[in-house]
């Protein structure tokens, strides 16, 4: 059993969803971000997503790619994000990488698996990366024993759910909404049925992200849910905070709140 399947099962044992925290690698600088990451599980973050900088990042939006950058200019490098993980897992949270699929190929693929594991890190998140394309990707993560974590969104069809998922370990991501990462006022319809069509193609756990930016937006996603993924919400209070102690602070207090929400579903179960 990898760490990442321990997280959720001590989140499913405890009647609760998991909670899941992204912040990328050298943000605001390499040990900040090693800082704010601890900062993150000390609050109540069970499974931590490191984010591997790329120059060119699609799927995300404004709030992320100005971290993103700031990283790139403070020389993170995707061996230096390895270091990271590594350093993250130490606090005793399971750990990914999230990456888009061309840094790893440059670094390259069964390289890329063995350092990682050999670091400590669990899994991969691959936002970018196909079934169809990921064939050397299952050979490197199945020999160094990481968890391949693909997406799934509103517009998949089941058969393409399916077919995701059975390339998933882990978990399967679901992107509760179409277009790019960012904190939003409201949690998008769609999550809830996206999640009930991914649960009936497979039993892994199922994690939804995009939007979450609040302990009431947590514990809405925990009533469905097997975990919370929430990543925006922590970069704006590390960019709103005048200094690296302000933001652990900040950081801790935005994941006391939501490890709250994504106990409620077992606070009402129980009352």
């Amino acid at each position: 059993m990898t760490a990442l399947a321990d997280a959720f099962g001590r989140a499913r044992d405890e009647g609760r969803a998991a909670l899941i925290g992204y912040l990328p690698a050298g943000f605001p600088s390499r040990e900040g971000s090693v800082r704010l990451m601890r900062a993150m599980v000390e609050g109540g973050v069970d499974i931590v997503e490191v984010g591997l900088p790329y120059s060119d990042p699609l799927m995300d939006g404004p709030v992320i790619q100005e971290a993103v950058g700031i990283a790139l200019a403070e020389g993170m490098t995707p061996a230096g994000v390895i270091d990271v993980a590594g350093d993250v897992a130490g606090s005793g949270a399971a750990t990914l990488v999230m990456s888009y699929w061309n840094p790893i190929e440059r670094f390259g693929v069964d390289r890329f698996a063995e350092r990682l594991a050999a670091a400590g890190g669990c899994g991969v998140i691959t936002p970018d990366l196909t079934p169809e394309e990921s064939a050397d990707w299952a050979i490197a993560t199945a020999a160094h024993g990481l968890d391949r974590v693909f997406l799934v969104a509103p517009s998949s069809t089941d058969a393409r759910i399916g077919q995701v998922a059975a390339e998933c370990s882990g978990f399967v991501y679901a992107a509760s909404t179409m277009g790019v990462t960012g904190a939003r006022s409201a949690v998008s319809d769609a999550a809830e049925g996206l999640v009930a069509r991914v649960r009936a193609a497979t039993d892994l756990p199922v994690a939804v992200g995009l939007g979450v930016s609040s302990g009431e937006q947590a514990a809405q996603i925990a009533e469905y849910a097997d975990g919370v993924i929430v990543g925006s919400a922590f970069i704006r209070v590390v960019l709103e905070s005048p200094d690296l102690e302000a933001a652990e602070q900040g950081v801790g207090g935005l994941a006391r709140e939501l490890a709250a929400g994504v106990r409620r579903r077992r606070d009402r179960a129980l009352s």
